[in-house]
């Protein structure tokens, strides 16, 4: 079975810096491209990061573009979103994706507040 967990999630000040992990399994991780999203309170989950399956091109919604950053370790089976420059807006549940597959982890909570 698909399994994708995230972690890494907590209370941060703006500003502030977070490094949130995916660990997956059940699936051929190195041929899979992958995905974070996130969605906040009342919103549509929206698009925040991919990457290719050997992590040789990654993209970004404008919104997280020059603050965030992500990057895989297919030895790990692990898909990292470093998230720096936090603002209150970056506040939502952060979920881990296969890309074209609807396959998707628990989420990770994110608060940027002060």
């Amino acid at each position: 079975q698909v399994q994708l967990v995230e972690s890494g999630g907590g209370l941060v000040q703006p500003g502030g810096s977070l490094r949130l992990s995916c660990t997956a399994s059940g699936f051929t991780f190195i041929l899979s491209p992958m995905s974070w999203y996130r969605q906040a309170p009342g919103k549509e989950r929206e698009f925040v990061a991919s990457i290719t399956n050997t992590g040789g091109r990654t993209n970004y919604a404008d919104s997280v573009k020059g603050r965030f950053v992500i990057s895989r370790d297919n030895g790990k089976n692990t898909v990292y979103l470093q998230m720096s420059s936090l603002k209150p807006e970056d506040t939502a549940v952060y979920y881990c994706r296969r890309s074209s597959f609807d396959y998707w982890g628990q989420g990770t909570q994110v608060i940027v507040s002060s």
